[in-house]
């Protein structure tokens, strides 16, 4: 059963030549496609439409010319044939316009020129110089460029090559043409050139990269990934799509993904091009090659060196600092402004006073703390545990784990604050759990905000974080295993090893109480 025609469609009994117009060139074309009539015959319209075809990538062809005004050019053929494949399409070309002239009253006129046919067997036998080829299909060879179909260099050998094979079908052509004044119709190209060319691949369908991009995003939340549904990465992809200016994923090359990683690093970070965007699109890529819906990754090898991070003092408090900190948190009383008004909420304020002593017995990160509701809070076997879910917003390594609340804690008065507090989240006013995560990391970020404003935090410290750092190094200090503190603090295992066995809550507990307690004074 003979498979479809490429480029042919039939509407109403009559066959046209058909080419989709790339997203980003309709506006200038005015056409989602373009059609050229080939008549109601299907063997004639087969014998037309090659040459329709070309005409009609021509015009795409322009319409890239005209978008690319002003910038550099450097992509390959957007339709590239091999030099058989084009000497096929120019010797169906000529056939096709030998039938036109043999129904046009010149024809009569119209003879074969000896000279030009010497001058082909010379070409094809190579003993033609780069001028002579041009004379012969120099005007050809630029056609299919125009058309999208090469980008060879002229005079460089792929070019030569193309050129020779494009006088094998002018000369094939001529002798179709002399048999055919003879009354012989029935003749076949002899030269290898044309007659065992690769027939033309499917052009292959064009991959969305927003219909990529969605389909990964399901996937992954799906599998249990990307809770906030892809929201973080989105202008990763949009920003990608906008600076090729096209929705093909499969047009993109990794020189294309250099280009847009050279782009970003005039405006963003080292750091932040490689781990977000360049992070991004490669997972994007790699699962898309995974399931085969592209080739291959070709980000895959695309990175952005970032330079190593020199640090001008420890990465955690000091002892001196922490006590200076957790002394101002939890005697914190928010201030009345000018006209005798409290305008911070009695959430804002405990969270400056309950944060800070919790990381700071816990290690976890504050966005974990943050988000703690009062159904989070519990007591087992006499222990008061903090219980971090991703059902109250989320968990860097996925499930939930149940942190020991060092005695200090409670003895601050933190169970009766629990107690008295309504249902819900501590720390912050969401009330839809799909909204809990953003409102989390919005308290957390004007904690943050707060320890630096009141210059609590040195210069060079990361104000939140600055409590996982300290935790670990007490932890060592005290001879705590780092498998424990892993578990408290939920950081991933480093090795296959770590996944055997169970930190249980009475392991956690012993470490956690091996802590010592910070002199903060009487708190009022």
């Amino acid at each position: 059963m003979a498979g479809k025609i490429m480029h042919l469609v039939n509407r109403k009994g009559r066959y046209h030549a058909r080419l989709v117009v790339p997203k980003d060139l309709r506006g200038i074309v005015g056409k989602t496609e373009l059609r050229s009539p080939l008549g109601g015959d299907y063997r004639q319209a087969l014998k037309l439409l090659p040459g329709a075809v070309a005409q009609l990538q021509h015009k795409i062809a322009l319409a890239e010319q005209e978008a690319g005004v002003g910038q550099q050019q450097a992509v390959p053929a957007r339709y590239p044939l091999a030099p058989d494949q084009l000497a096929h399409s120019l010797y169906t070309q000529r056939l096709a316009f030998d039938d036109e002239l043999r129904n046009d009253s010149r024809w009569p006129c119209v003879g074969i020129d000896d000279l030009l046919v010497q001058r082909l067997r010379a070409a094809i036998a190579g003993n033609a110089n780069d001028g002579e080829l041009g004379e012969l299909v120099g005007a050809q060879i630029e056609r299919f460029r125009s058309a999208g179909n090469l980008d060879a260099t002229p005079g460089s050998t792929e070019w030569r090559e193309i050129a020779r094979a494009l006088c094998h079908a002018e000369l094939e052509a001529l002798a179709r043409a002399a048999e055919r004044d003879e009354g012989d119709f029935t003749g076949t190209p002899t030269s290898p050139v044309i007659k065992d060319a690769q027939p033309l691949e499917k052009t292959p369908e064009l991959v969305s990269m927003r219909q990529l991009w969605s389909d990964y995003i399901s996937s992954r939340v799906q599998a249990g990934f990307m809770r906030d549904q892809g929201k973080r990465l989105r202008p990763v992809e949009e920003n990608l799509r906008k600076f090729l200016k096209h929705d093909d994923a499969r047009r993109i090359t990794k020189k294309d993904l250099l280009a847009w990683r050279d782009h970003l690093m005039k405006t963003l970070s080292a750091k932040t091009v490689n781990d977000i965007y360049l992070s991004g699109v490669r997972s994007l890529f790699s699962w898309a090659a995974d399931n085969d819906r592209l080739p291959e990754n070709v980000a895959a090898n695309v990175k952005q060196p970032k330079p190593k991070k020199v640090y001008g003092r420890e990465r955690g408090y000091t002892d001196a600092e922490a006590v200076e900190v957790l002394k101002a948190s939890r005697t914190y009383q928010p201030k009345a402004d000018e006209f005798g008004y409290v305008r911070e909420t009695e959430k804002a304020a405990n969270l400056k006073r309950w944060v800070p002593i919790i990381c700071a017995f816990t290690g976890a990160r504050v966005s974990e703390i943050t988000q703690l509701r009062k159904e989070d809070i519990r007591k087992v076997d006499g222990q008061w545990v903090a219980r971090i879910t991703p059902d109250a917003g989320t968990v860097k390594a996925g499930g939930y784990r149940d942190v020991p609340l060092h005695p200090q804690i409670i003895q601050e008065g933190f169970a009766d604050f629990v107690n008295a507090s309504a249902a819900g989240p501590l720390f912050h006013n969401a009330t839809e759990p799909e909204k809990f995560k953003r409102a989390a990391v919005v308290v957390s970020n004007k904690l943050s905000d707060w320890l630096r404003l009141t210059k609590l935090t040195p210069e060079g410290l990361q104000p939140n974080h600055a409590w996982r750092h300290r935790l670990k190094t007490q932890c060592r200090e005290l001879g705590i295993s780092d498998r424990v503190v892993d578990a408290i603090q939920g950081h991933a295992g480093k090795t296959a090893g770590d996944h055997y066995g169970d930190v249980t809550l009475k392991t956690k507990v012993d470490a956690i109480s091996k802590l010592p307690k910070y002199e903060l004074g009487r708190v009022m």
